[in-house]
């Protein structure tokens, strides 16, 4: 499957791009986020810590476990604060 994946403020900054197409048959957000660690070290870093990441399918908020299928676009960013 094709996945349009979306890197937001700090996770596009180590990653080097806000976006790229994906070509993938991973199930899961966590299969994706461990193709693309093994892909390059950028990945890597934007990827160390999943537990300060917020991962959004389709737009709508997931967890890193939900599964793939059908889905389209793939957005990860660090958790919104507000004041």
């Amino acid at each position: 499957m094709s996945l349009q994946i979306l890197y937001f403020a700090w996770v596009r900054e180590r990653v080097g791009a806000a976006r790229e197409t994906v070509t993938t048959e991973a199930p899961t957000v966590a299969a994706l986020v461990a193709e693309l660690v093994a892909r390059d070290d950028r990945y890597a870093a934007a990827f160390a810590d999943t537990a300060a990441l917020r991962v959004a399918l389709d737009q709508e908020l997931a967890d890193f476990s939900a599964p793939l299928d059908g889905v389209r676009e793939v957005a990860f960013f660090p958790p919104m604060t507000g004041g």
